[in-house]
């Protein structure tokens, strides 16, 4: 008895376009879309990013600015001045004749003089800030970051901030000092200037009158 050997069938699986993967042509336009896009959101969405970051720094100066000022505006007017509450005005016309002179009392401090007293520093002349007492010891004071608060949780939240303050005699509120004009009695120009991490710089402006 014979058997015929039959030959299995070949199954050929139809291509369809859709198998073929991308063009060279699909590919350099893929790029190119995908390079469009990353330029719109570099140039729309970063710049919105550090506008945010920008306006954190600007609300923190402020806090830290108006901080300082409430702190000097608490003290006395000046050195010569009575420290608890005023009773005292130094540079006051306390026999009314219409002039401030040396048989009134006390002067005022003059404009070389003002800035922390012998007293107020350390043994290595450093300004001791907890020991002013009047608005004159704040002149030239300079605070950085790791000093601004009494606490950790403060000189981390404000690091790299640093304060300055400038106390000057400013009688006819002109925001400058003339030694031709200005006396020592009426009015000191307190200014303190805060510079964030990124080095802008934010100046705040009071007066302090004497009474």
């Amino acid at each position: 008895m014979r058997f015929k050997q039959h030959k299995s069938a070949k199954f050929t699986l139809p291509t369809s376009v859709g198998q073929q993967g991308f063009t060279l042509i699909e590919i350099i336009v893929g790029i190119v879309v995908l390079s469009i896009a990353f330029s719109i959101f570099t140039s729309l969405i970063y710049p919105l990013a550090n506008q945010s970051a920008k306006q954190v720094h600007q609300i923190k100066a402020a806090e830290l600015g108006q901080s300082m000022i409430n702190e000097i505006l608490a003290k006395a007017f000046d050195e010569n001045s009575d420290m608890s509450g005023g009773l005292y005005r130094c540079g006051e016309d306390s026999n009314n004749d219409g002039e401030v002179k040396a048989d009134d009392g006390e002067t005022c401090t003059l404009t070389e003089n003002l800035g922390p007293d012998i007293d107020e520093k350390d043994d290595d002349g450093n300004d001791e800030r907890a020991k002013f007492d009047d608005v004159d010891d704040y002149h030239n004071l300079s605070v950085i970051g790791s000093s601004l608060g009494s606490s950790d949780a403060i000189e981390q939240l404000y690091i790299g901030y640093q304060i300055k303050v400038q106390v000057s005699n400013d009688s006819d509120y002109s925001g400058d000092y003339d030694a031709n004009i200005d006396n020592n009695f009426t009015a000191k120009l307190i200014t303190v200037t805060v510079t964030t991490p990124q080095g802008f710089d934010f100046v705040f402006a009071v007066y302090r009158v004497n009474f």
